[in-house]
């Protein structure tokens, strides 16, 4: 079956194609901004609000939950590509799943947590307006949803600041990469609305800076259930 170009569908079979080069490039500190900045930065953000348990969505090889287990905390990390996850476990990680966004929409995962982490793992359409919708079940009373991802005014580049689909890239990666991903380009307003209109309200924003540009090389959102 042809899977749609630009689609959330493309997205997963883009990333089947891609885990081993990305479990390399991560592990080996490959991606400048992420070694400079935005990896600390995510880290500092889940730490602030104490959490004893995490759930990491969209964890690819799971450098995150295993930073967070390492300082204590009850992680459980999931992703929808097998091979991304067993390279977490296989690295130490206690507790990794197989889910998609659809499987946790629909109830699959079963878990509340204090803090739920997306670290540049919302870059789909209807799976990602599913899943922050889900909040509701995955959260504890007073929980945070923390989510790391491109700032629209940096990487909207030349191209019209409006919602939609855009062609991916592996830009500056090495050969090994091929047939980047899509991803769904939202405003900074359609950020806040989607959230506003999944039962969130935003608590914080913070918008990390590159060292060597003074740009911002990501934004950082905070947001609780309205209860």
């Amino acid at each position: 079956m042809d899977i749609e170009p630009l689609s959330d569908d493309k997205i997963i079979d883009s990333w089947r194609r891609n885990a081993l080069p990305w479990m390399n490039a991560v592990r080996c500190g490959e991606i400048e901004s992420r070694r400079l900045v935005t990896d600390q930065a995510m880290l500092d953000a889940v730490l602030a609000c104490e959490p004893a348990t995490v759930v990491d969505l969209g964890c690819g090889e799971g450098w995150l939950a295993l930073a967070l287990q390492q300082n204590g905390i009850d992680v459980t990390a999931v992703d929808v590509v097998p091979e991304l996850v067993l390279a977490a476990t296989e690295a130490g990680l206690i507790d990794g799943r197989v889910l998609s966004y659809e499987e946790i929409t629909a109830g699959r995962l079963k878990l509340t947590v204090d803090v739920a982490v997306c670290n540049f793992s919302l870059i789909g359409k209807e799976s990602v307006d599913g899943l922050l919708r889900s909040m509701q079940m995955l959260l504890k009373p007073d929980g945070s949803l923390i989510v790391q991802t491109l700032h629209p005014l940096i990487t909207c580049g030349d191209l019209p600041y409006v919602d939609g689909w855009r062609k991916g890239s592996w830009a500056g990666f090495g050969e090994t990469f091929s047939d980047a991903p899509p991803w769904y380009f939202r405003t900074l307003h359609t950020w806040l609305e989607l959230m506003w209109t999944s039962g969130l309200t935003l608590r914080e924003m913070r918008e990390p800076l590159h060292p060597r540009t003074g740009k911002p090389a990501s934004v950082i959102f905070r947001a609780q259930v309205r209860r």
